[in-house]
């Protein structure tokens, strides 16, 4: 069995479409959601999947002692950036290879790095007359929105589109690629 941490910060909707995709999957179990905000919406997914969840402090995160033996603790062999606000600190990316995935709501490497995320995102893309936007899902490394890319898609920017219209879009392709993508990666490594 392949154990998965999901790392968020937020309402948590790509984080439950990945709790639902893996249920019950033979190889792959959510094994640990780890939330830097208190009342963060992902935290209440987590509660009725009966998933544990962990709540961390700036300073939790960029503590190895604590973070990797927190990790170890539920057995953590991949980790899911689903809409995690924070840097992931330099030890946790060494400490796991290859082996944690973000999914950035923009074709990088256009729209990615600090502050880069949601519908600042979004509202950049319109502001800037896209004619296309999508999503990227990718390999973290020691620089934000940087790692190989594990898959591109792309949707159509309607000159009528708003911010909140591409958010939509983009979200879609979020839920149909992200859990896939994961399960590719962690089953053929």
């Amino acid at each position: 069995m392949q154990y998965l941490a999901i790392f968020a910060s937020g309402g948590g909707s790509n984080a439950l479409q990945i709790m639902e995709y893996f249920a019950s999957h033979s190889s792959i179990k959510i094994a640990l959601v780890v939330c830097n905000k208190a009342d963060a919406g992902v935290l209440l997914h987590a509660q009725k999947h009966k998933i544990p969840s962990h709540i961390i402090t700036p300073q939790c995160l960029q503590n190895p002692e604590k973070m990797l033996g927190l990790l170890g603790l539920h057995h953590i062999n991949y980790i899911a950036l689903a809409g995690f606000l924070k840097q992931i600190p330099a030890y946790l990316v060494q400490a796991f290879p290859e082996k944690i995935v973000n999914i950035h709501p923009a074709l990088l490497p256009k729209y990615g790095g600090k502050g880069m995320y949601g519908m600042h995102v979004h509202q950049a893309v319109v502001a800037n007359a896209e004619t296309e936007t999508g999503i990227t899902i990718h390999l973290v490394d020691e620089v934000y929105d940087h790692g190989k890319h594990l898959l591109q898609k792309t949707c159509e920017v309607l000159a009528t589109d708003t911010a909140a219209d591409v958010a939509k879009k983009v979200l879609a392709l979020e839920h149909a690629h992200f859990a896939p993508v994961l399960e590719k990666l962690i089953l053929n490594p």
